[in-house]
């Protein structure tokens, strides 16, 4: 049975969220035994750290690169395919959507992957947090904010109705990303040896990488086969948590890959919870706690869809194939998590890790 055949007996749509489940369940058992956050990489580093969480971060970044780039060397996968590539990129969106998710993110305790691993091991906060999240991300694509996103993102966009490839804008050959991404992964080794990190999160904290990688070249392989357009995207959850949000409130709904990401994510997490007995019920620790989180993860559903991608949409995904915009977004996020880090936390209590 060749892929086709596959194609004819299962369908194009039901294939499609197939492929969101199985990436989305490896990426929730991954980043569950990694703790994989950007939230509490940043924070590690605003405060003059070079700890295990900048590690594991770092390690899961460094890793996608090397898959994608990988992927692409040996045919399975084209960057110039990508959605987020075909389609205008936002410097304005970038900077303003990428510092409002990362002081989003920072308020709420975890990015929005870590908040929808974090609901299904028992975490209400995330459980609040991440419902949250997911009606700002759906009110800013189709609702009452979807205008001023629309008007914000269209201030400063790409030439030419597409992003930019960050190596082409920089005369670097492509062979150079898969330099970068394997120097990035021996800084991420020598860090965790450093803060004495054990082989099995640095195993998992690959496997987010991985997932990522695996993502593009599915919905790539499907795009070629398929006879109807195919979206070739990866893990991301702006987009995909306002979409499935819709899933489960239009009547009349359709499987994509989004669709089945998300479910695939608390899947992975619960069972990787389950299995280490960490599924424990928590709740907020009271209502500044609440205040802000909700805060938090507006800011986030917002910041996220103008940016064009959360921390692991633009973060990981994006960056893994050197979108400019992405990657710009990416260091606002730095910026904007270790500024609300610096002006809120560093002067207050500092609330518990994630």
């Amino acid at each position: 049975m060749d892929f086709y055949d596959i194609i004819d007996q299962v369908g194009e749509s039901n294939l499609e969220a197939l492929m969101g489940l199985a990436v989305g369940m490896i990426f929730g058992i991954a980043a569950q035994r990694s703790r994989f956050c950007l939230r509490a990489a940043t924070v590690e580093f605003a405060r003059g750290q070079m700890g295990p969480r900048l590690a594991i971060w770092l390690l899961t970044f460094s890793t996608a690169v090397v898959w994608v780039q990988g992927a692409q060397y040996f045919g399975l996968f084209r960057v110039s395919d990508a959605r987020m590539m075909a389609v205008p990129g936002s410097w304005s969106g970038a900077i303003i959507g990428g510092l409002m998710f990362g002081a989003g993110m920072v308020l709420a305790r975890g990015c929005s992957g870590r908040l929808l691993v974090l609901a299904a091991t028992g975490n209400l906060r995330s459980v609040i947090g991440g419902m949250v999240f997911a009606i700002f991300a759906q009110m800013s694509l189709y609702g009452w904010l979807a205008p001023l996103r629309n008007w914000l993102a269209a201030l400063w966009i790409t030439p030419q109705g597409r992003n930019l490839y960050l190596l082409e804008e920089l005369r670097l050959p492509p062979t150079a990303a898969l330099w970068i991404g394997l120097g990035l992964a021996i800084l991420a080794i020598v860090l965790a040896q450093r803060n004495k990190i054990g082989l099995k999160p640095l195993i998992f904290a690959s496997g987010v990488g991985f997932a990522v990688a695996l993502g593009w070249v599915m919905t790539w392989t499907l795009a070629q086969a398929s006879f109807d357009p195919v979206n070739v995207t990866s893990a991301t959850f702006t987009g995909p948590s306002a979409n499935t949000l819709m899933f489960f409130l239009n009547p009349n709904p359709s499987l994509r890959f989004d669709v089945g990401l998300v479910p695939g994510v608390v899947l992975g997490a619960f069972l990787a919870a389950l299995v280490s007995r960490e599924l424990e019920w928590q709740g907020y620790d009271g209502a500044e706690a609440t205040r802000r989180s909700i805060i938090g993860a507006a800011l986030m559903g917002f910041g996220g869809m103008l940016a064009g991608g959360c921390a692991i949409g633009a973060g990981v995904t994006g960056g893994s194939i050197f979108a400019a915009t992405a990657l710009l977004a990416l260091t606002c996020m730095w910026i904007g998590a270790a500024l609300t880090d610096l002006l809120v936390d560093q002067r207050g209590p500092r609330p518990v890790a994630v």
